[in-house]
């Protein structure tokens, strides 16, 4: 049997570098190779396209110093062209978002996850909880700040977001994940500190109130009719589930099956479905929530398009959990890749390079 090709694309420029290409080397090393031949597509963090010696390099040891030859600025078309999925592994801008998704969709090569919509409305915090409001699903309350407004009318924004969230708040960059630029703001002076934060990564910026609550964590899979798994809950080491609590402290527990009743059980996974299909996705997503530690309220917090796939990830945990292996879990997400594709228009019609 002729072995598929997959072109795993990893690094970017975002500021998940480090977190995609461990999640990337994570997929690779549980790709069945009797079935697969993996082709690995490596972006640094300028944004240029590496070779596929170099790729291996960027995957095996993280990027090298020292480059003897210029990396290809583009994408390696001729590479591009013989594969038979892309299995993008991209996560935060520039990968996530919709831009890779979209030179996919230019180039007619079928690739696991979300198509372009979907990715662009998942990366954005403040577009995906408009869209989950209008859906009727049970976001926190939030007020979106633009980088501009923040810098030209600082006292005026304070003012304005004091009068409409109590302290704690959260204050979270519009487009990023891995929780980096977030922060839990308890006083006037914490919440300038974190809006100029979040400034500096991205020119939207979201508030949001802080809800006392469990983070229950469920993943989907499927295309037109998606399935959830069991749910998980991460209980932080820290104040929040941050970017050192996700990665580097070993203190930080995840319970997988989360101990909640069959019913809140069952409403969060349907709530996780109906997120899902509610920005139109596709293939993969990992759907978090909050549950009010006293009233027991479900609030939906966030929908990742591409969730890390990385040893300790709840994404591969959860399916995992839920009687599906990694490997497996990657021989569905390849399968429903080619499926979505054939279902475009003019899926058959290969582009003219």
């Amino acid at each position: 049997m002729k072995k598929q090709r997959i072109g795993v694309i990893f690094g970017g420029r975002s500021v998940e570098h480090q977190v995609s290409i461990t999640s990337a080397r994570s997929i690779v090393e549980a790709m069945d190779k009797a079935k697969y031949l993996v082709v690995p597509l490596g972006i640094n963090r300028k944004g240029e396209w590496l070779s596929e010696r170099k790729s291996w390099h960027l995957l095996s040891q993280g990027e090298s110093p020292l480059i003897a030859t210029p990396p290809r600025t583009l994408p390696p078309w001729t590479v591009l062209r013989k594969l038979d999925v892309a299995f993008p592994v991209l996560h935060g801008t520039y990968g996530e978002d919709g831009t890779v998704q979209g030179l996919l969709e230019l180039a007619g090569i079928p690739y696991v996850g979300s198509g372009v919509l979907a990715s662009a409305i998942g990366m954005d915090k403040a577009m995906m909880k408009a869209v989950f409001r209008h859906h009727g699903l049970p976001v926190p309350d939030f007020q979106v700040m633009m980088r501009a407004q923040w810098e030209s009318q600082r006292e005026q924004a304070l003012t304005q977001l004091e009068s409409q969230f109590s302290y704690p708040c959260f204050v979270k960059p519009a487009n990023s994940g891995s929780s980096i630029g977030i922060s839990k703001a308890h006083s006037r002076f914490e919440l300038a500190q974190a809006l100029d934060e979040a400034a500096r990564l991205d020119r939207k910026i979201v508030v949001e109130e802080a809800i006392d609550g469990r983070e229950i964590e469920c993943s989907i899979l499927g295309n037109n009719e998606p399935v959830a798994s069991v749910l998980g809950e991460i209980i932080s080491a820290r104040e929040f589930y941050d970017y050192e609590a996700k990665y580097h402290d070993n203190n930080t527990q995840l319970f997988i099956p989360a101990q909640l009743s069959s019913e809140l059980t069952a409403e969060i996974q349907c709530l996780a479905v109906k997120a899902f299909l509610a920005i139109d996705g596709a293939g993969m997503g990992r759907v978090d929530f909050l549950v009010d530690k006293k009233s027991q309220r479900i609030h939906l917090s966030e929908i990742n398009t591409i969730p890390g796939f990385t040893p300790i990830s709840m994404y591969p945990k959860l399916w995992e959990a839920s009687g599906i292996s990694y490997s497996q879990l990657i021989d569905r997400l390849i399968k429903l890749a080619m499926g979505r594709h054939k279902e475009k228009p003019c899926a058959s019609v290969s582009p003219n390079y």
